[in-house]
């Protein structure tokens, strides 16, 4: 589900392809993360050369799957590139032990989650109806999820209605349509998760080119990734990275803390102490997000700085199931203390 393709050599080795050869450096983190076993923490603390071996093959043409010493076959420009990572023995067993380990907290924390329901399959004789931006966006605003599933399932074109909606210029109705989005295409990835996957895809990639409109696409990852976390949750990685920018920070810190509503455990194995700093940001509505997201994953670590927040005043408004819901900082600040405390009486 990653960026690249990726796989396994019965060697240990893992391998990535990067078939246009310009972005190798995210390949390799692609494959260091896999070779991981997706622990972010584990791949950035390693080293090459002391804890995994690498290589590359230049001139890889994915579709042939051959190399092309020319750089040129039947008119085409072959740049693909094969990286290879081999991690030294103990580092690949300190891996799979935290793997085991991850299965087995996860297994505990979200015993339902391997209960999501398959989509039933729709009668091939059925009558298909076609897609229209009217239509998705009026069946989006009267909340028609069953309506939208089976819309997508008739007309692939569905998705891109749906996604166009996230351009809307009034931020409520943004919130709506991504709430819209998440709980649609939980649905439909019983089905077509590549699908899903793709569309998760074109949203981050909005996000990083600054030339495009990335309007709701770190609502509509955060919504998708809530609905169906056990298939998705390793994208929720990517989005630490535009926690730091003005423009998508507030959005990013309430999709964290939406996800950690649904799986804490994914955004606890991320560096979530470099949020800290928003705990005392001048704007409110920062504070009370990144004081809900460490609520949600139990920062126990960071109690003693909510605790200085309960007495904060400041009014924010905090997006619920496309709902908006006005509260202060001291209020989630006590909420988010009162479930770090009951996780600690549990344990």
């Amino acid at each position: 589900m990653g960026e690249f393709p990726v796989g396994r050599c019965s060697c240990g080795a893992v391998y990535t392809s990067d078939a246009t050869g310009f972005n190798v450096g995210a390949a390799m983190v692609d494959c260091l993360v896999y070779a991981c076993a997706e622990n972010w923490e584990l791949a950035w603390d390693l080293l090459p050369g002391d804890d995994y071996l690498t290589g590359r093959i230049e001139r890889y043409d994915e579709q042939g799957h051959q190399v092309v010493e020319t750089g040129n076959l039947d008119g085409r420009i072959i740049r693909g590139v094969l990286y290879f990572i081999r991690l030294h023995k103990d580092i690949s067993d300190l891996a799979r032990s935290l793997q085991e380990k991850k299965t087995v907290e996860q297994s505990a924390a979200a015993p339902e989650s391997a209960g999501f329901m398959l989509e039933p399959e729709r009668d091939p004789k059925r009558v298909k109806r076609r897609a229209s931006k009217e239509m998705v966006r009026s069946m989006a605003e009267d909340r028609d999820i069953s309506g939208l599933v089976d819309l997508c399932f008739d007309d692939k074109r569905t998705v891109r209605f749906l996604q166009r909606l996230l351009f809307d210029p009034d931020p409520g109705k943004r919130w709506l349509f991504a709430y819209v989005m998440g709980q649609v295409f939980g649905r439909v990835s019983t089905r077509l998760p590549g699908m899903v996957s793709d569309l998760l895809h074109r949203l981050f990639e909005s996000c990083a080119d600054s030339a495009s409109a990335n309007w709701g696409a770190i609502e509509a990852i955060g919504e998708i990734i809530r609905a169906r976390p056990d298939l998705y949750g390793p994208f929720s990685g990517h989005l630490m990275a535009f926690a730091g920018s003005p423009l998508m920070r507030l959005e990013t810190l309430w999709a964290l803390g939406t996800i950690a509503g649904a799986r804490p455990e994914l955004i606890r194995a991320m560096p979530f102490y470099k949020l800290s700093g928003y705990l005392v940001h001048e704007d409110p509505s920062l504070r009370g997000h990144v004081v809900r997201l460490y609520g949600r994953i139990r920062a126990k670590e960071l109690q003693s700085h909510i605790e200085k927040l309960v007495v904060d005043p400041a009014h924010l408004v905090v997006y619920e199931d496309g709902e908006p819901h006005r509260t202060d900082v001291g209020s989630l600040a006590r909420e988010a203390l009162a479930i770090i405390r009951d996780q600690g009486e549990k344990k």
